[in-house]
């Protein structure tokens, strides 16, 4: 059974930088996806970023390009997001995603998600 555990979120200022993890176990992950996705309050959820588990294709969201980075190790298992020059509207619930094939954008083509990590920016 997948399992994916995402931590790393916190409480940070305007500006600063957050690491996030996601650790991924259950099977081998040689062909699937990994993603980022975020959830405000009454907000829907948005693609953050995508990356093939080998780490040789990446997607990026609009609001997030040239801020954040997704990055894989395949050794541990680990994927990670970070996010740089933050924002409060950053703010949101963020979740790790896997699916099987190539980075896809949209919430629905991705089969396993972890619980999520807050994330919160104060201005």
């Amino acid at each position: 059974q997948v399992q994916l555990v995402e931590s790393g979120g916190g409480l940070v200022q305007a500006g600063d930088s957050l690491t996030l993890s996601c650790v991924a176990s259950g099977r081998t992950f040689s062909r699937y996806a990994m993603g980022w996705f975020r959830q405000a309050p009454g907000k829907e959820r948005e693609f953050v970023a995508a990356i093939t588990w080998r780490g040789g294709s990446t997607l990026y969201g609009d609001s997030v390009k040239e801020r954040f980075t997704i990055s894989m190790d395949n050794a541990k298992n680990m994927v990670y997001l970070v996010m740089n020059s933050l924002k409060p509207e950053d703010t949101a619930v963020y979740y790790c995603a896997a699916r099987q094939g190539t980075p896809l954008v949209s919430r629905d083509d991705y089969d396993y998600w972890g619980q999520g990590t807050q994330v919160t920016v104060s201005s």
